[in-house]
C-alpha cells in the first residue's frame, strides 16, 4: 500500500511540482493551487484525473474558501496542507526597501501561510486529523543582509507553525515546518523580480558539508515523510535541510 492512498493534498505555489508528483505516485489525490493557472493546469493535464488545478491567491481569504472547497469537491476529505507558495524580495539594504515590497513578501509568505491553516483547519478536522506542513526557509533561522521582508516572514512562518500545532494537536492534526537551504530551482537560478542577479550567480556550495546545490527532490522526500503516518509523533517541530549551511564551512578533508 501506498502511503497517500485515498488521501487528498492541496499543495500550493508554482515551484511544487517536485511535490505534486511525489504525492501523486504515492497514491494521492492531489489539488494544485496556484495563482499561474497555464502551469498548474498543465501540470494536473500531464498527471491525469487524481490531479485536479484550482485558481488560488494565497493572500486571499475568499479564494482559500473557494480552493478548500474545490478539494473536498473533487475528491472528498482533505487530509494535507502543504504551504509552498512564497516569493523573495530584490536584494536591498532595509533603507532602501520600500513600503510595497515589504508589504508583499509578508502578504505573501505569511499572510499566506496563515489564510491557508486557517481555511484548512476546519477540513482537516472533518477529516478526523492530518498534517499542514509550512515551506519556510533557512533565512527564518539567522539573519540575511539585503533580504529583511523574506527574513521576517520566515521567522514569522516559525512562530505562527508553533501556535498552530498547540491548537490543533488535540484534533489530531501536526503543524511542522521544512526550512530549505539553496535549493536548484527557479526560486534560486533566476533573478527576483526587480532583481539584476539569482542567488545562485553568488552562491557557492564549496564550503559546507555537503558541497552541492539541494535538489527539490530532497525537500519533496523530507516533506512526505512530515506529512504521513510515519510523523504521527511529530508535531511543531523544525527540519532544516541545507546541506550544513547554517553549520558554516566544514573541515576539509585531507589530501592523500
Amino acid at each position: 500500500m501506498r502511503r497517500f492512498d485515498d488521501q487528498t493534498v492541496l499543495v500550493t505555489g508554482g515551484q511544487g511540482s517536485s511535490h505534486v508528483r511525489a504525492f501523486h505516485a504515492e497514491g494521492a489525490n492531489v489539488v494544485i493551487g496556484d495563482i499561474d493557472a497555464g502551469r498548474g493546469a498543465a501540470l494536473a493535464e500531464e498527471l491525469g484525473p487524481r490531479v485536479r488545478f484550482t485558481h488560488l491567491d494565497v493572500t486571499d481569504e475568499g479564494s482559500w474558501s473557494a480552493a478548500l472547497h474545490a478539494a473536498e469537491s473533487a475528491f472528498g476529505a482533505l487530509h494535507v496542507l502543504v504551504n509552498n507558495a512564497g516569493v523573495q524580495n530584490p536584494p536591498a539594504p532595509i533603507e532602501t526597501t520600500d513600503r510595497t515590497t515589504w508589504s508583499r513578501i509578508l502578504d505573501i509568505n505569511l499572510t499566506g501561510t496563515f489564510l491557508g491553516t486557517k481555511a484548512a483547519a476546519p477540513a482537516l478536522r472533518r477529516a478526523g486529523g492530518g498534517a499542514i506542513v509550512n515551506i519556510a526557509s533557512t533565512m527564518g533561522l539567522g539573519g540575511t543582509a539585503h533580504y529583511a521582508p523574506y527574513v521576517a516572514s520566515k521567522w514569522a512562518v516559525r512562530g505562527l507553525t508553533h501556535t498552530a500545532a498547540l491548537e490543533l494537536g488535540r484534533d489530531n492534526i501536526r503543524v511542522n515546518t521544512i526550512h530549505p537551504g539553496v535549493i536548484a530551482t527557479p526560486f534560486i537560478q533566476e533573478p527576483a523580480a526587480g532583481a539584476t542577479a539569482a542567488i545562485a550567480d553568488f552562491y557557492s556550495p564549496e564550503p559546507f558539508a555537503i558541497p552541492r546545490l539541494g535538489e527539490p527532490a530532497d525537500v519533496t522526500r523530507l516533506l512526505l515523510f512530515l506529512a504521513s503516518s510515519d510523523a504521527s509523533f511529530v508535531t511543531g517541530s523544525e527540519y532544516v535541510i541545507d546541506g550544513g549551511l547554517l553549520l558554516g564551512p566544514a573541515l576539509q578533508a585531507e589530501s592523500a
